[in-house]
Formats: structure tokens, C-alpha cells, sequence
């Protein structure tokens, strides 16, 4: 199953990549070292390149992909890669995911409220395959539908108690979903004005069937003058219908939903999260922001003062391509309770 689906992966991304070739007005390729520290994984080293690629007409913005490998200091391996492509007038769009990691991590249980004392190490290699295909049916509008598959094999626990937690065992789903959403952003991966809107429902069949629902609002601003002080505000609400395994609940923290938290610490039915953040002008190359916000984690019933979940942080960014305004961000956040998280990535956070 995995050998097909990364087949299929090179035959998206050469369908994506190949079939614009002569269409292609410019395609730039930024291979730099990866290196920071995360909650998740403590200090890391690797590469990644980010490809970004335009064409000649003016009604296509410019799509990008990359490609990331990580080695971390908890003898983590993590090798994944990402696809946004728009078609000719951006008539179609195709977003694509593939990641793979074995991965020694840590988990806590479920719920807003657990405990330090409940942390178990647990080892296990995770596949991940996802694929959206859209069809504009309005400027900046789009309708379409995706397929994802999940694998959590070879686990086993390394440290803790090893009965605490039953869900802990060898999992795969696969889901099925459907996505509207509408992007008016300038940009995918920096983007300074516009709006963009999503909802997507998926039904996944593991062990049992479930439900999984997203609404996804982000918005920017160009304040001042020269309309290059940026504001952005996301508002993110997951929701799991149904027995989800631990890996496919609505999980807090990570590079790109609540920076600060461990990515997985707090896990639940529900998610809920308002971001904000404000971007400085570029000096030369150099750039600042500060960030922050707050969230909720819960189940079905009624949520506690301990489902409150802020984050705030200071990020800088470097202005990479100064034509295409990519950058690679360097940000710090904390959370409640010490939790903490320094972060490298190309692009923004949202």
C-alpha cells in the first residue's frame, strides 16, 4: 500500500511539475540546511528544498513544494514533502502531503487536563498520504474532494507504564472528504492581503468509522503608507465525530496551530484556537513579528479553566527572494505551564 501510494505521489508531482513545463515563466529552487529545536523533537539538523514555480498569465498565482529531511536529537527520522499547485487560470488546484518518520515520542493521554506524571515513550513509524484536487466554480472559489490514508505501525512503549494506555496500538484509516473553500490571498506562502475560508468533512474508516470536521478563517491586513505593516487573525475549529484513534483527534501545538505547545501534549474531540499576528516592515532583509493567542481543548461535555490554552511569541524573518517575498522564519512562543518551542520553516505560520 505504501509503495503505491508513493508512486502515486511521483506521478501527482510529475503531472503537476511536467505538464506547465512550457507554460512555466520562472521556477526557483532554495535548498538550505534545517536546523532549530521543537517541543516535539529537541534540536534537529537536515535539508529542505522549497520550489516555487509561475506562469506566464497573470490570473495564476504562484504555486511552490517542497521537500524536508530531519534527523533530531531523540533519534527521530522525518522525511516528508508538500505540493500546492494551481493549473492554468487556477481553474484546478491540487494540494498533496506525504510524510513519513519513525519517531520515539510522547504521549499523555486524552483530555485538556493530564498530567506530567502520565507521560509514556512510545515508539512508532507513521505513514501519511493526503490528496486534494479543486474546481474553481467562481473566482477564488473552489469545490473539491480528497483521500487520505494514515499509518501508525511498529509501536511500542520504550518508557512509563506500558498498560496505562490502551489506544496505543497499531493503526491506519482511511478517509474520504469533501472541501470548499475560497483564497483571495496575494501570496500562499507569505501572504500580505485577502482572506481565506475553508470547510472541509471527512469520513475515515479505521477500526470503526468517524467523522472529522474543519473550519479553517484567516485574514490579512496592509496597514500604513506604504501598506507593508501586516496584521493576520486565524480562527481554526477541528471537531471528531465518533471513536478517532489517539493520532486523529484534534490535536494542540505544532509549528502551524498554536506555537509554544508540544505538538500532541494536549489532545481531545474538540479544538478551538484564535491566532493573531503582527509582521514589521523589512529592514534590508530582516524582518520581526509577535504573535499570539488563545485556545480551547475539550471533549463532549462542557470545558474547564484548564482547556484554556494561550501562546504568545517573537519571531524574525529573512527575507530570501526579495522578487517572490519568501522568507524563512525563525520564531520562539511559549505556553501555559513552561511549555516552549523555537521554530525554522520556509513561509508563514498561516
Amino acid at each position: 500500500m505504501k509503495t503505491i501510494l508513493l508512486l502515486a505521489t511521483l506521478f501527482i508531482g510529475k503531472i503537476a511539475f511536467v505538464q506547465d513545463t512550457l507554460q512555466t515563466r520562472k521556477f526557483k529552487v532554495l535548498p538550505v540546511p534545517a536546523f532549530g529545536f521543537s517541543p516535539e523533537t529537541s534540536y534537529y539538523i537536515g535539508a529542505v528544498s522549497l520550489f516555487t514555480y509561475d506562469r506566464n498569465d497573470q490570473k495564476t498565482r504562484a504555486s511552490n513544494a517542497k521537500v524536508e529531511f530531519n534527523y533530531t536529537w531523540n533519534r527521530q527520522i522525518i522525511l516528508e514533502s508538500q505540493i500546492n499547485h494551481f493549473f492554468k487560470e487556477e481553474k484546478w488546484f491540487l494540494s498533496n502531503e506525504v510524510h513519513y518518520s519513525k519517531y520515539p515520542d510522547r504521549y499523555y493521554g486524552i483530555g485538556a487536563a493530564t498530567a506530567d506524571s502520565n507521560e509514556v515513550l512510545f515508539q512508532s513509524n507513521r505513514f501519511k498520504f493526503d490528496v486534494e484536487l479543486s474546481r474553481k466554480i467562481k473566482p477564488q472559489m473552489f469545490i473539491g474532494g480528497g483521500f487520505r490514508y494514515f499509518n501508525y505501525n511498529n509501536i511500542g512503549i520504550l518508557s512509563g507504564p506500558s498498560n496505562l494506555y490502551d489506544e496505543l496500538t497499531n493503526r491506519q484509516n482511511i478517509e474520504l472528504k469533501v472541501d470548499f473553500f475560497k483564497d483571495s490571498r496575494n501570496r500562499l506562502l507569505t501572504p500580505t492581503e485577502g482572506e481565506y475560508y475553508k470547510v472541509t468533512i471527512g469520513y475515515s474508516y479505521t477500526d470503526g468509522s468517524y467523522i472529522h470536521m474543519l473550519f479553517d478563517a484567516r485574514k490579512y491586513y496592509s496597514l500604513g503608507k506604504k501598506k507593508n505593516h501586516v496584521v493576520a487573525a486565524r480562527i481554526l475549529q477541528t471537531s471528531v465525530l465518533g471513536n478517532a484513534p489517539f493520532y486523529d483527534l484534534a490535536i494542540l501545538g505544532g509549528d502551524f496551530i498554536s506555537r509554544g505547545y508540544f505538538y500532541g501534549r494536549f489532545r481531545d474531540k474538540h479544538l478551538s484556537t484564535l491566532q493573531l499576528e503582527y509582521r514589521t516592515p523589512y529592514l534590508w532583509r530582516l524582518g520581526l513579528s509577535l504573535f499570539g493567542g488563545n485556545s480551547l481543548v475539550y471533549g463532549s461535555s462542557a470545558w474547564s479553566q484548564q482547556a484554556i490554552k494561550p501562546n504568545a511569541g517573537i519571531g524574525l524573518r529573512f527575507l530570501v527572494d526579495k522578487k517572490d517575498r519568501t522568507n524563512l522564519r525563525f520564531d520562539y512562543a511559549i505556553g501555559r505551564d513552561g511549555q516552549s518551542g523555537f521554530y525554522v520553516s520556509f513561509g508563514e505560520s498561516f
